[in-house]
């Protein structure tokens, strides 16, 4: 296996990079950023997948009054490291990570392994969305999974919410006082809703369907945008929006290889400066934790990795006792 290194992500410098940055949204990007300010050597790795490759606008992230679509925001984040030549990105996927801050990492993925001192997570999430024929269409479109993100440009609009626990009837109320247009379906064989979260749904008259997702209609004319939901028993839901409160699975893999401590939710436990539990690795964005998945929460954690890396990687000469 050949280990290549930050100049050349298909080559060989013996001298590897000084951080190695896996995930390529707005966390990952931002840190990658800040760190080729400090004029760092990075090496980022991006597979082209995640949330920030949907559809969706950002309508919430300070600067852009009229929105920006996350694939844009992507793209302008390349473009503007591209001004760095010590900055470079592998497409590849990260198989796994071994190593520690004393002797380097060593980043392998797909037949090829790279060295790097310090390494940034910036891995996200993987969302469990209602799978139906063309489902990816919708996500972002029409088809959402976060009320700070989405839930405004749907004030006084049908939605239907999908979710079978609490946390979907949490939703379902938080989204009531947007719109008392909301109808929520179970979409799974159980139904965990709480005695007392059904309660507050059947006083608020949001109506609970407990079946499942057989298909969707698309509005006439528009690209991505739901006008039906038709379950496995027949019923027809009308709609202009889905909220997806179904989960999501932190991409940890890496971490987990790294020997990181995660939290009882599955994500990885980080401070203040974006620290995990193993020196000379940081973690940022959606894999920190489960809520408050924000691009701008994103960029802010990235900037932050990025900083105490760069603080990690100075000689103990350099820093204050």
């Amino acid at each position: 296996m050949d280990v290549a290194a930050a100049s050349d992500p298909e080559g060989s410098e013996p001298g590897g990079t000084d951080a190695a940055v896996i995930g390529g949204g707005p966390a990952g990007l931002s840190a990658a950023l800040q760190l080729a300010r400090y004029g760092r050597r990075v090496l980022v790795f991006d597979t082209g997948h995640g949330r920030s490759t949907h559809h969706q606008t950002n309508r919430n992230y300070l600067g852009f009054p009229d929105g920006i679509a996350t694939t844009q925001l992507r793209d302008l984040g390349v473009r503007q490291l591209a001004r760095y030549p010590h900055v470079r990105f592998a497409r590849h996927h990260v198989i796994g990570v071994t190593g520690d801050a004393t002797q380097g990492f060593t980043v392998r993925a797909q037949g090829h392994a790279w060295r790097a001192r310090t390494v940034v997570l910036a891995t996200g999430v993987l969302d469990h969305f209602p799978h139906f024929p063309d489902w990816q269409t919708y996500v972002g479109r029409s088809m959402f999974w976060c009320i700070a993100c989405d839930g405004y440009e749907n004030r006084g609009r049908r939605i239907l919410v999908v979710g079978h626990t609490d946390a979907a009837a949490g939703e379902a109320m938080q989204l009531h006082s947007l719109t008392d247009r909301i109808v929520l379906l179970t979409n799974s064989r159980t139904n965990e809703i709480s005695s007392r979260f059904a309660g507050r749904l059947a006083a608020a008259g949001v109506p609970v369907v407990h079946d499942r997702i057989k298909g969707a209609e698309g509005a006439e004319g528009t690209d991505g945008r739901l006008a039906a939901i038709v379950t496995r028993g027949g019923e027809r839901l009308e709609l202009d929006a889905l909220f997806s409160i179904q989960g999501a699975t932190p991409e940890t893999a890496v971490a987990r290889d790294l020997g990181v401590r995660l939290n009882r939710h599955g994500y990885v436990e980080v401070d203040t400066e974006q620290c995990t539990s193993v020196a000379g690795v940081y973690a940022a964005g959606d894999i920190t934790a489960p809520h408050s998945h924000q691009v701008s929460a994103a960029v802010h954690e990235g900037a932050q990795a990025a900083s105490a890396a760069n603080y990690f990687l100075y000689p103990p000469e350099l820093k204050a006792p």
